[in-house]
């Protein structure tokens, strides 16, 4: 018994210090700091019905069953993407902002290519136009990663620009389009839609599709490129220190080019995901960045990352939006739903900090003590 007592606390000394616990432990405490928050705000707005709001936030994803947790991964899965098209260019050492304007040129290719390319047979049509928008996701991406890698532009401005020259060519083409709608500015024609395989069985009345099926298809092949490839430990060498993967031999512009543009394509699918899914979601021509884009930056951070966070992340960040639309019977309006969620997403850039403060308190001696090391403690007193 005393082994078996000694070999279980040895397990969670062992467990506790190692990375996947830090980052989950860093990740469970900023939500939980941003629910903390979002309590507080909700008790100034309308404290009769603090709780009750707060509990319709946090059970909203279940509250129609199958149907509502359909919902919530429909929602997540642009967030998915744009997640992992940030996460993918942190682990290279690049920030790419520009998921928002990527995710929306990514989204009307996919959308021109459905209504527009007729010769393309039914059965495979959604495939192309997906296949577009990750091209013209990479597209997009290319050009900061070009002047990164050619004349060392800082590649958070560029993509910042590329974004709104993004925006408002989205907005100058949507009219010039041949299935121009007046009302839904861009129709998505019934062809191009991404098949349901079958998840409409499971998850009735919902807008889920096969689209969930391919965001984690890609966080898979993201995970195995990043840590199970030479070509992923190349692209991490160079964003760790350039220096020391310049002197392995690797080529540093190449790197830097090739992320910009995986990532790019990422963010670019996700567009095409969202808008060929058959939900009623349409490209209007407003001046302002898609969300999608910018929840992917709060994703990645809360998800460390790391594929599987972010998958994580980006399913929990949905859930609260499908649970911030039943807050309003209790009489939340919008704005105040939109402001809880978004201080709960802000509170994920903590994150990272909070992990440096678990890994602190571990080195300081934070641990599951020992018989032996209880015994010795005692003689010392």
């Amino acid at each position: 018994m005393k082994k078996k007592m000694s070999s279980l606390i040895a397990s969670l000394n062992t467990w506790t210090s190692s990375e996947g616990f830090k980052s989950f432990a860093s990740s469970l405490l900023a939500i939980l700091f941003g629910l903390v928050i979002g309590f507080v705000m909700l008790l100034f707005s309308n404290s009769r019905y603090a709780v009750s709001g707060l509990m319709a936030l946090l059970s909203g994803g279940f509250a129609e069953g199958m149907s509502s947790m359909g919902d919530v991964l429909y929602l997540a899965t642009p967030i998915i993407m744009t997640g992992l098209s940030v996460g993918f260019a942190f682990k290279t050492g690049l920030f790419n902002i520009g998921g928002s304007g990527q995710y929306l040129v990514g989204a009307f290719t996919g959308i021109y290519i459905g209504a527009t390319w007729t010769f393309i047979p039914d059965s495979i049509l959604w495939i192309v136009a997906l296949l577009g928008s990750m091209i013209a996701g990479a597209i997009w991406a290319f050009i900061p990663g070009l002047l990164k890698a050619t004349r060392n532009v800082n590649e958070v401005i560029t993509a910042i620009m590329m974004n709104y020259i993004g925006v408002y060519l989205v907005n100058y083409l949507i009219p010039l389009s041949p299935i121009y709608d007046s009302t839904r500015n861009q129709t998505v024609p019934p062809r191009s839609f991404i098949p349901k395989a079958g998840l409409d069985k499971l998850f009735p009345d919902s807008g889920i599709s096969a689209a969930i099926l391919i965001a984690i298809a890609c966080v898979v092949i993201v995970y195995i490129v990043l840590n199970k490839t030479t070509f992923g430990y190349e692209l991490k060498a160079c964003g760790y220190n350039s220096n020391a993967g310049r002197y392995a031999g690797i080529n540093e512009k190449k790197c830097i080019i090739l992320s910009m543009v995986i990532a790019g394509a990422l963010a670019g699918l996700g567009g095409g995901l969202a808008h060929l899914a058959n939900t009623g979601k349409y490209i209007s021509v407003v001046d302002v960045l898609p969300q999608d884009g910018f929840d992917g930056i709060a994703v990645a951070l809360l998800g460390l990352s790391n594929p599987g966070g972010i998958f994580l992340a980006g399913t929990f960040i949905a859930y609260l939006r499908q649970g911030g639309f039943y807050m309003q019977k209790y009489g939340y309006v919008t704005e105040v739903i939109n402001i809880i969620i978004a201080t709960i997403i802000y509170c994920s850039a903590f994150s990272a900090a909070f992990k440096s403060f678990i890994t602190k308190a571990k080195t300081n001696g934070l641990k599951f003590p020992s018989k032996k090391e209880k015994k010795v403690a005692g003689e010392e007193k």
